[in-house]
C-alpha cells in the first residue's frame, strides 16, 4: 500500500474521525500525483483528461505512475505535480478530482466543493512573530499531534535551514505564544517553510491552536535561550557532491604506469 492508500484507509474505517480525514488530505497535498494529459503537455500549458461522472466533470490522478498506466491500459501522456499544485490549478473550474479511480484502495472521488476547501485551507497564513522575544520559555501544552505534524514536515525540508525551535515566548510588543523558530534560513525558502508549517498547524485538527513562526541568525542572542529550553529539530542537510581529481595515466609519482 501506498501512504495515499494508508491514509485513506485510516479515514474510511473511522469515518467521523476528523484527525483522520486532515491526514488524508495532508498526504494529497504532499503527494507526488500523475495527472493524465489529453495530449503532450506544451510548454507551462497542460490539458488534463476530464471525465464525466455521476453529473459531475473530475480530472484524473494516480500516486504512481503505474496505476496511471493500469486504468489507461495503455502509455498515456501525463504531467507529474504535487497534490496542492493540481488543486490550485483546477480550482475555481468546476472540475473535481478522481483520485486513483477504480485502480486502487484509495480510490475516491473529490467534489470542486472538497478542492476549493483543500486549497483554501492550504492558503491559510501563518502569522510571523511580531517583533523578537524578550522572554522564551520551554513549550508547555503543546499537544503530541501537533509535534508529529511538525517534525513531518521540518523533516522535508533538506537544506533550507539549520535547525529549528519550538517555544512560548514573550514579545516586548505583543502577547505571549508559541512560536516555531527557525536558524539560519535560506531567504529564498521561506515561504514554502511558512507555507508547511501552516498546514501542519491546520492539519493537526487543533482548530484553536495559534503559532508565530520566527527568521533568525545563530548570532542572534535569543538564539541562545532557545538553545537551551526549545524543543529542537535538526533540520536534514544537504550533502555536499564529493570533487574527485582523476590524473592521466602516469602523472602520479606514487603510481607509475604499466608497461608491457
Amino acid at each position: 500500500m501506498t501512504p495515499l492508500d494508508q491514509a485513506h484507509s485510516a479515514m474510511d474505517t473511522d469515518p467521523e474521525n476528523d484527525a483522520a480525514r486532515l491526514k488524508f488530505y495532508e498526504r494529497l497535498a504532499d503527494a507526488e500525483l500523475f495527472m493524465a494529459l489529453d495530449g503532450e503537455a506544451r510548454e507551462d500549458r497542460v490539458k488534463p483528461v476530464i471525465f464525466d461522472v455521476e453529473g459531475g466533470r473530475f480530472a484524473l490522478v494516480f500516486d504512481t505512475e503505474e496505476r496511471l498506466t493500469d486504468f489507461t491500459e495503455r502509455p498515456s501522456p501525463f504531467v507529474a505535480m504535487s497534490g496542492r499544485s493540481i488543486v490550485s490549478m483546477l480550482v475555481g473550474r468546476e472540475i473535481g478530482l478522481a483520485v486513483n479511480p477504480a485502480v486502487a484502495p484509495s480510490s475516491i472521488l473529490l467534489s470542486p466543493e472538497a478542492l476549493a476547501w483543500l486549497h483554501d485551507t492550504l492558503g491559510a497564513g501563518l502569522q510571523e512573530g511580531q517583533g523578537t522575544p524578550t522572554d522564551v520559555h520551554p513549550p508547555k501544552g503543546v499537544p503530541e499531534s501537533l509535534i508529529t505534524a511538525l517534525d513531518a514536515k521540518l523533516s522535508t525540508m533538506a537544506g533550507m535551514a539549520r535547525v529549528a525551535y519550538l517555544a512560548d515566548c514573550v514579545y516586548k510588543e505583543g502577547p505571549r505564544n508559541h512560536v516555531i523558530a527557525f536558524v539560519d534560513a535560506e531567504d529564498a525558502a521561506k515561504p514554502a517553510m511558512a507555507a508547511a508549517i501552516s498546514e501542519a498547524l491546520t492539519f493537526s485538527g487543533l482548530e484553536a491552536a495559534s503559532l508565530d513562526i520566527l527568521f533568525l541568525r545563530a548570532s542572534d542572542a535569543i538564539c541562545a535561550s532557545l538553545a537551551r529550553v526549545g524543543l529542537r529539530f535538526d533540520l536534514p542537510q544537504l550533502e555536499k557532491p564529493a570533487v574527485r581529481t582523476v590524473n592521466a595515466p602516469g602523472m602520479d609519482p606514487e603510481k607509475p604506469p604499466k608497461l608491457r
